[in-house]
């Protein structure tokens, strides 16, 4: 099939595209990677008057330091975030995670700041973001505001970013040194979204668990945090019972849907198994970082 006639629109900054956003007043999309957009459009499931592309606004494309957390411009490519130096040193777990993303011509155009607000709850990203405790900044015409991880996602492909805003930059506190750090999922082929991922960092003193973090994909509506389940790590340690423990109650944690692809209790045993999977490498002797 091919999309509905829409018009098209490639503004050099930012400030030209939200005020295009704001002429067709709720009825445009933004194209970033469009690895999911141009999809959706293909079936008519997406029906935009306008596309406004941000692939010629070279100001989100980036990757830098700051302040103890690296900083994403929205418009980078997920390729560039795979094979980064700085990302591979201070931010492993994103790194890993990125190599589940698709298949490489797939993360050749995709970019990250396309993929956390198209919001798919079984992608790769927004995981990440959520086990990090990460933030998006986004712009409009009100100005600039910041939405954490725990803020930002509602629904299956729904935030709370306004039909009038823009995500500009992904920012991921850089990963203590030492930790460990683990992404599992499962799919049916490579490439295809997970049925369930698991995003894990633990922070290790000696033989206790100092800091510890887990988050889903595709086990519920949003990425979901398993707080309680770090709290068992950081309480008992990493031993088998404390991880048998921890990832018994991450499966109580989650209310995954029943879908064509796996049913609801399906999900919560994948969540139980790649927990377990992901804390036991995250804390193995050969899960540190770089």
């Amino acid at each position: 099939m091919k999309p509905v006639k829409f018009e098209y629109h490639a503004p050099a900054t930012v400030d030209e595209a939200l005020a295009l956003l704001g002429r067709y007043g709720g009825e445009a999309k933004i194209l970033a990677g469009g690895q999911s957009l141009m999809p959706l459009m293909n079936f008519r499931l997406s029906r935009p008057a306008a596309l406004i592309d941000l692939n010629r606004i070279a100001s989100l494309a980036y990757i830098r330091e700051d302040d103890g957390h690296l900083a994403f411009g929205a418009m980078t490519r997920q390729r560039t975030v795979e094979f980064s130096p700085v990302v591979a040193q201070r931010l492993p777990l994103l790194r890993e995670a990125t190599r589940w993303v698709g298949h490489l011509p797939i993360r050749s155009r995709g970019t990250i700041g396309g993929s956390i607000a198209h919001a798919d709850p079984a992608a790769e990203y927004p995981a990440v973001l959520t086990a990090l405790d990460g933030e998006v900044r986004v712009r409009g015409p009100r100005g600039e505001r910041v939405l954490k991880a725990s803020d930002l996602f509602v629904t299956y492909l729904t935030t709370r970013l306004e039909p009038d805003e823009i995500l500009t930059e992904v920012r991921l506190p850089a990963m203590p040194a030492g930790a460990g750090h683990a992404f599992e999922e499962f799919a049916r082929r490579h490439g295809d979204f997970a049925i369930v991922g698991i995003a894990a960092m633990v922070v290790r003193d000696g033989g206790r668990c100092r800091q510890a973090r887990l988050a889903t994909a595709g086990a519920g509506p949003v990425p979901v945090r398993l707080r309680a389940a770090e709290e068992i790590l950081e309480r008992d340690g990493l031993g088998d019972r404390a991880i048998e423990a921890a990832t018994a109650r991450a499966a109580e944690l989650v209310s995954p849907d029943a879908d064509i692809h796996a049913s609801a209790d399906y999900r919560r045993h994948l969540t139980r198994v790649l927990a377990a999977r992901a804390l036991r490498r995250a804390a193995g002797p050969g899960a540190r970082r770089g």
